[in-house]
């Protein structure tokens, strides 16, 4: 027994039946962690990393080294973007860029169709801000609109809350996603173009289930700002001004999005003419320099920084930048012990293990992380580390398994987005903001709605899976 635990590690006398017991007894005491304890996230993970590999079989000696190889490497990847990712979101919080993306889409498509353009407006918002910030910055907005046209504010703010929860979980560069595609090895590029077209159909299958809730739930707030209950939904009484002054005040719509879309123009550029065509000499360099992620990315927080920030004297807006630091402390922590459990499981072997019995039992591999996330999230609530969780369980299995990279990590971020509900700090950001306060109506309205679009992204990746699976 001392031998076994602290002798030399040779995986290949690592009995398979320890090693699935390993990682079962791991992922359990993971959950009651998580869901059960005070024992933050990241402590949790990394204690169930040691469990997996010493009941696994993996000796004493050998699990430190083995976590902190997982743990480097991970962050190596995807560390510095989600640092840039928090610094910008921060940025935006405070310069009121999010705010001038939502009138200018309130514009685009016009007064009668505001749902529509707070759902855009949370959709793009949300890429590089978490969905709780972003939605505590641009429900004002939605408040206002159906304060001034009597139109139902469970819709309107219901719209915003579902394009910036989906996006939030399925699109990089928020964290999540990121550190998904890096358990997956999916590039960014791929990541963001595959996690959009997923994003759609899940938005608006959740934007019609919330349309339908609000048909019996019907909240508009009165000329005082307070919300009140009404048995059927108001009609337009006054035009919405989307006061002149007010624009003034905010930063131009080029530079509220160019922080966004420049980076993901870059990456998405490099993608494609990689593709397309045979890049050489210093085309192949400059284009692998900007449109790789980091370069990318910082580009964008620069934009941010000197074109939304120019306003701001540096003694007001350093500080917020370094909150945004202080926020990626606890992500990067996460992430990394994600990869640390990922890399034990690698090593034990318990993933050929599993991959073998899954080709055996014939069952299809995108449905592990899909499940797994799923159950994470449903008993500990964050869509973030459900994602992490499920990523670095089951992305050593599926890819042993032959699983497609992209399906499986885009599986496991819908995962992500089931039921949420009571241990979701979101869920009561939005019902408590809307003013939804019976436990039957909030679990109706968002834990529904979510679940509808959870139920969507599956159905669509299934049917991608199968046309597009054996070349992605």
């Amino acid at each position: 027994m001392f031998n076994a635990l602290f002798g030399a590690f040779d995986p290949t006398t690592i009995n398979p039946t320890q090693m699935l017991i390993g990682l079962a007894v791991g992922v359990v005491v993971l959950i009651i962690l998580v869901t059960m304890t005070k024992v933050p996230a990241f402590v949790s993970i990394i204690l169930a990393a040691l469990l997996v590999g010493l009941i696994g079989g993996v000796p004493g000696g050998e699990i430190p080294g083995i976590i902190a190889k997982g743990f480097g490497g991970t962050l190596g990847t995807i560390g510095i973007i989600i640092g840039f990712g928090v610094v910008m979101g921060q940025i935006f919080e405070v310069s009121g860029a999010a705010e001038k993306m939502a009138r200018i889409f309130i514009r685009l498509f016009g007064k009668g169709r505001e749902e529509l353009a707070l759902t855009l407006t949370g959709f793009i918002v949300s890429i590089p801000i978490f969905c709780d910030s972003a939605f505590v910055i641009l429900f004002p907005i939605a408040k206002s609109i159906s304060q001034k046209t009597r139109k139902n504010l469970v819709v309107l703010a219901g719209a915003l809350a579902m394009g910036l929860v989906v996006t939030h979980t399925m699109v990089p560069p928020t964290p999540g996603p990121i550190a998904v595609a890096g358990f997956f090895g999916v590039n960014l590029g791929t990541m963001i173009l595959m996690g959009l077209v997923v994003s759609i159909p899940m938005t608006i299958a959740g934007l019609l289930y919330i349309k339908w809730v609000g048909k019996t739930l019907v909240i508009v707030p009165d000329e005082n700002g307070e919300v009140q209950r009404l048995e059927v939904q108001g009609q337009n009484l006054v035009d919405f001004d989307l006061s002149a002054e007010r624009d003034k005040e905010l930063p131009s719509g080029w530079l509220s999005f160019a922080p966004i879309f420049v980076p993901i123009l870059l990456i998405v550029l490099n993608q494609v003419l990689k593709t397309a065509f045979t890049l050489t000499g210093f085309f192949e360099g400059f284009l692998g320099f900007v449109g790789h992620p980091i370069p990318a990315v910082a580009i964008g927080v620069l934009i941010a920084i000197y074109g939304l920030g120019f306003r701001m004297p540096k003694s007001e807006i350093m500080p917020h930048m370094e909150a945004g630091i202080r926020q990626a402390g606890i992500i990067l922590l996460v992430t990394g012990a994600g990869g640390a459990l990922g890399q034990v499981i690698k090593d034990t072997g318990v993933g050929n293990t599993i991959a073998n019995a899954i080709v055996d039992w014939g069952l299809p591999v995108i449905l592990l992380p899909f499940i797994v996330a799923t159950v994470v999230r449903f008993i500990q609530g964050s869509g973030t580390v459900a994602l992490v969780t499920a990523a670095s369980i089951t992305a050593p299995i599926v890819l042993l398994a032959g699983g497609s990279p992209v399906f499986g990590a885009l599986a496991a971020m819908v995962g992500g987005v089931f039921f949420g509900y009571f241990n979701d700090s979101y869920f009561h950001v939005v019902n408590r903001s809307i003013g939804i306060t019976d436990s039957k109506e909030q679990l109706k309205f968002w834990s529904g709605a979510t679940t509808v679009a959870w139920a969507a992204g599956f159905v669509v990746i299934l049917i991608l899976n199968l046309i597009l699976g054996g070349v992605m």
